[in-house]
């Protein structure tokens, strides 16, 4: 017992615990970013079919992030309470359900109520997985691991892309339309992936069966020991307290510009390769190198950032090279130097996601980080609300299909001046307070 700590190879174990749970984990977000970019291709038919402008479509669409928003908190409650295989079981099933019923909307009402349901239905599943990794990996491994699971963001907007082109053109399949078509294919692996997830997601290290007794020893003193002071000072106050407070609201916000700068990117991105004058196959064809380029991203430099600060200095310079990008994109001269510089912006914005989801750990934990994460995480997808009734908003207001490109650059520049607050707050204290310059800085 005295020994345990000797006798394990820390990095042959982590790797171990990634093997098992990273592919599935990002499998599910794979799946449910192909089911949130769908509708970024079903706009180029489904307008005409209901009628309705860029705006209004825009608003429909926007609808997913106001269910998100109030069903968020409660639903990662529940996956507290009743373990992760059984939650995020549910929560695959009622999105394909959701997304499924979207191919038979008959006009703008029930486009709006479907697309509100289908937010409901997933929410949880983003920070329930942050939440659930908090429980199996230190601290110093969770940059890594995050960007493992983020990893299946961009793969779902690059494996979906030419899925969704291709199916645009084959309307008439089954006597459907190629929008129909759209969610009713992209909707079905996430029932299928139901029963996956209650045979193959183990709910927490201690009934792991690959993990023997030292291992789970040794994560749970490991886990305890990261805890032991949060914990302490969150026996003052209930759970939802954390909507009250302000570290939780100010990283609410910080993430909210990096939210709007991603669905406001992966919204648009194919009216503005459609703008060029190719087909539905082929937009979803060039639809690929922006998110192949993320994806490559995420595979190789999380691992390379596990002390915070190197993740918070990485998270700078990405956040400048985006802007730099956004704003290329819209006043570079030619359609490839602008689709070059998006090429460039997607992965600064996708490296940012798994730097930043390694702050709010600092300071939450247990069920008070389940419902701190997922306060954080709802209330910065508002930013995906605001995102899709701004971009269409942009173009109408200035004729442009590149001006709305100027909306992530600008988010990307609030975002880079509030890490750059961060790290000289932190550069300035002792190593013993960095943790708390982190957290505290960022509203």
């Amino acid at each position: 017992m005295n020994d345990v700590t000797a006798e394990i190879d820390e990095p042959r174990l982590i790797n171990r615990m990634g093997w098992r749970l990273m592919p599935l984990l990002g499998v599910l977000y794979l799946v449910a970013y192909i089911d949130r970019s769908n509708i970024s291709f079903a706009k180029l038919q489904m307008l005409g079919t209901l009628g309705l402008s860029e705006v209004a479509y825009g608003l429909g669409a926007s609808l997913f992030f106001i269910g998100y928003l109030l069903f968020e908190v409660p639903s990662n409650i529940l996956l507290h309470k009743y373990g992760a295989p059984r939650w995020m079981a549910r929560i695959m099933f009622t999105w394909g359900v959701v997304t499924i019923l979207l191919a038979f909307t008959r006009n703008a009402t029930m486009f709006y109520i479907l697309r509100f349901l289908l937010g409901a239905s997933e929410a949880g599943l983003y920070p329930g997985v942050i939440y659930y990794l908090t429980l199996w990996f230190p601290q110093r491994h969770r940059v890594r691991m995050l960007g493992y699971f983020t990893v299946g963001s961009s793969l779902g907007n690059m494996i979906g892309a030419p899925i969704c082109g291709w199916l645009l053109d084959k309307g008439g399949l089954f006597g459907l339309h190629g929008w129909q078509l759209v969610f009713v294919v992209t909707g079905i692996p996430s029932v299928i992936l139901t029963i996956v997830v209650l045979l193959c997601l183990p709910g927490a290290p201690a009934s792991a069966k690959f993990l023997s007794d030292g291992e789970k020893r040794w994560l749970a003193r490991t886990l305890a020991a990261e805890s032991s002071t949060a914990r302490t000072q969150a026996a003052h106050g209930l759970v939802l307290d954390v909507l009250k407070d302000p570290r939780v609201l100010g990283m609410a916000f910080y993430y909210m510009m990096l939210s709007i700068s991603v669905y406001g990117v992966s919204y648009w991105l194919p009216t503005l390769v459609r703008a060029f004058g190719v087909s539905n196959t082929t937009n979803g064809l060039l639809n690929i190198i922006p998110w192949l380029m993320a994806t490559l991203v995420l595979a190789t430099l999380p691992s390379r950032l596990r002390a915070s600060n190197h993740a918070t200095v990485a998270m700078l310079m990405a956040a400048l090279l985006g802007v730099a990008s956004f704003v290329g994109s819209v006043f570079l001269p030619g359609p490839v130097l602008r689709f070059a510089a998006l090429c460039v912006g997607a992965p600064c914005m996708y490296l940012l996601i798994p730097c930043f989801w390694t702050l709010p750990s600092k300071f939450l934990h247990g069920a008070r980080a389940a419902a701190g994460i997922a306060v954080i995480n709802s209330l910065g997808n508002i930013g995906g609300f605001i995102a899709q009734n701004l971009v269409p908003f942009v173009k109408q207001a200035t004729g442009s299909n590149h001006a709305p490109m100027l909306v992530p650059a600008a988010c990307m520049v609030i975002f880079a001046i509030t890490t750059a607050l961060i790290l000289r707050r932190a550069s300035h204290l002792p190593q013993s307070a960095a943790t708390a310059a982190v957290t505290n800085d960022a509203h």
